[in-house]
């Protein structure tokens, strides 16, 4: 308090210089080098002020706040474009997946314009960067054996032909008897589902009851990679600011033992898996979206391995 007011005392003139960053903006040797980014909003609908306040206002402040500090801060977002959502909307609406993220990346776009969000940039997930860096990060997996094939019993509509990926199915829940259960987990109990163990299932796209049929797909060894992320937890729950919330799901993962987790979907709206086998399947979004932050800076500036690999800064 007092180191305040002898600071309020002394008045603006007495403040450092703003800082005024490089474009683009990069890591600078000496300074604390702040990246921020907003969960990227999914692509499929229009921004609502809950989005707004509970994502993206929070980022915003806490960036203005670093750039008052002459911190030297880069602040990215983008949309989510990518999924079953984006499909979903896309067959609502009569257009094409593309169609779809090129009119709501505009809607976005404009409405965080009109908010003055201070983002240095804001991108999108379909991008040739997102597929050469998503692919690259996959290639790492399956070279270091991180990955395994497995045959998975899969939904299918007989009647529209395909697959059904998790946001095609609604079911009852096999847990709590939800009635809207997703393909992919229960929005009422929380637990992640197997879309085959559904009862009661449904196409999403024409109502017709799917039957069950076998196909392949690649898993993350989950399992293999326990015993070197427990310390890393430990550590990070010792030193970090971790919710409540977060320590308790996050432990109930590792008591109860981690599992392999699908990486790949039956679907044509997604990054390509670059492997023979599986060359008409496309990443699962939750593999891919998170490596949109990855790429979305990539976009912004071809180093952007200063800011997403330089631990020591």
């Amino acid at each position: 308090i007092t180191a305040a007011v002898d600071a309020w005392a002394r008045g603006a003139a007495a403040l450092p210089k703003p800082w005024q960053p490089q474009k683009p903006v990069l890591p600078v040797e000496g300074m604390r080098n702040v990246l921020i980014t907003s969960a990227l909003p999914y692509v499929n609908n229009v921004p609502h002020l809950g989005n707004i306040i509970g994502c993206v206002l929070s980022a915003d402040t806490f960036a203005r706040y670093c750039r008052l500090r002459n911190w030297n801060t880069l602040y990215v977002c983008g949309t989510d474009e990518y999924g079953t959502a984006t499909e979903t909307k896309a067959v609502e609406e009569g257009l094409t997946p593309q169609e779809i993220c090129n009119k709501y990346n505009a809607i976005h776009t404009d409405i965080y314009r009109w908010f003055d969000i201070s983002f240095d940039y804001f991108g999108r997930t379909t991008t040739p960067y997102q597929t050469t860096i998503a692919q690259d990060i996959f290639q790492r997996l399956l070279t270091h054996g991180f990955l395994q094939q497995d045959t998975v019993e899969q939904l299918q509509c007989e009647d529209c032909q395909r697959f059904l990926a998790d946001r095609f199915v609604e079911g009852t829940c096999p847990f709590c008897s939800y009635e809207e259960a997703r393909g992919d987990q229960c929005d009422k109990c929380g637990k992640l589902i197997n879309a085959a163990e559904l009862k009661n299932p449904q196409c999403k796209l024409c109502r017709g009851i799917p039957v069950v049929k076998p196909t392949q797909h690649l898993f993350l060894d989950l399992p293999k990679l326990q015993e070197r992320l427990e310390p890393w937890l430990e550590q990070s729950w010792a030193t970090g600011d971790w919710s409540a919330n977060a320590r308790y799901i996050t432990r109930s993962w590792i008591r109860d033992g981690l599992k392999p987790r699908c990486i790949t979907r039956d679907l044509k709206w997604g990054t390509p898996v670059p492997l023979d086998g599986f060359r008409d399947k496309v990443f699962y979004v939750w593999f891919d979206a998170p490596i949109g932050y990855l790429s979305i800076t990539a976009n912004y500036t071809d180093q952007w391995e200063r800011w997403w690999k330089n631990p020591q800064q």
